[in-house]
């Protein structure tokens, strides 16, 4: 089972306008709700493969119920804790002429010590089950900086190899703590780093701890730095689309590929593939089965050499 850690989860709200126009008032023709999050997307992603995955996280108020219930009709399993702040939302406007999307993005509740203490119980509780730990998104006010830190370590103690998908002060924070993989894009790339190069860059972030860093490319796909190696992947062509939610179905791929022990081409391989198919997709934590099943064998994944 992989568990995935959504500590600030979210109910995405999404509006679809014919065209969005500032400063303007816009007559929508379609609203979805569902939760969200960086971890909730990647179980929806793993769900849709059939793999085993748990959901936990924070949730409270009457949006995080909508959270929970949500997830339940997604027949998503999960382990919220339970908080006394309000669950945050996220509304996205997308723009169906351009095809572009607008999000807007609320902070998160304030999380005391003691649901945070709450939380680690329950976590520590679910690794009995896991293979894989994904911990993503942003930390929620009142965490301490190296919460993911210590989620690391107690994922590590107990044998799960930890995916860190996370940027700023909780990225830097949780390297010493050795995650098995970390997956920035490459803006929190070089914001992390000070590093111009996404190659020197990955390198100096496992310098600090990381077992592995795969960073994401955008349209250009996917850079790994690893012990064994590193390579370079590339899609065969560029999709037009919402790439909201496609690192997060890279992760899950890469999830997937680490749970099974496959090798690192082909893991790549597997979370271009899945990522584009996720820009293919309407909502984040979906994607296009035809779009990922004709590219996962036409990804271009090269082996990079020592970098001097």
């Amino acid at each position: 089972m992989i568990l995935t850690v959504t500590l600030n989860p979210a109910l995405d709200i999404t509006h679809r306008v014919d065209r969005l126009s500032p400063h303007s008032a816009h007559r929508v023709r379609d609203v979805g709700a569902r939760a969200g999050g960086k971890g909730v997307n990647v179980s929806r992603v793993l769900h849709t493969l059939g793999l085993l995955t748990l959901v936990t996280g924070l949730a409270g108020g009457p949006t995080g119920e909508a959270v929970r219930r949500e997830l339940s009709q997604a027949d998503l399993p999960e382990r919220l804790t339970p908080i006394g702040g309000e669950t945050r939302r996220t509304v996205a406007v997308v723009d169906e002429h351009t095809g572009d999307t607008t999000t807007l993005l609320e902070p998160g509740p304030v999380v005391r010590p003691e649901e945070w203490r709450a939380f680690l119980a329950d976590f520590d509780a679910c690794l009995d089950r896991a293979t894989v730990a994904v911990l993503s998104g942003s930390l929620p006010p009142g965490l301490p900086e190296d919460a993911y830190a210590t989620l690391v370590r107690a994922a590590t103690a107990r044998g799960v190899p930890a995916i860190l998908d996370t940027s700023g002060p909780a990225l830097l924070a949780a390297l010493p703590a050795g995650p098995a993989l970390v997956k920035p894009n490459a803006d929190e790339l070089a914001e992390a780093t000070g590093e111009p190069d996404p190659r020197r860059a990955a390198e100096a972030l496992r310098a600090a701890g990381a077992e592995a860093v795969v960073a994401s490319l955008g349209p250009d796909g996917l850079l790994a730095v690893t012990s064994s190696g590193a390579w370079r992947a590339t899609p065969p062509e560029r999709l037009r689309g919402n790439p909201t939610g496609a690192g997060d179905a890279a992760v899950a791929a890469l999830a997937r590929g680490l749970a099974a022990g496959v090798s690192w081409p082909r893991r790549l391989a597997e979370a271009v593939a899945l990522s584009a198919a996720a820009v293919a997709a309407p909502l984040a934590g979906s994607f296009d089965p035809t779009v990922h099943q004709r590219l996962r064998g036409a990804v271009d994944v090269q082996p990079l050499p020592p970098h001097s």
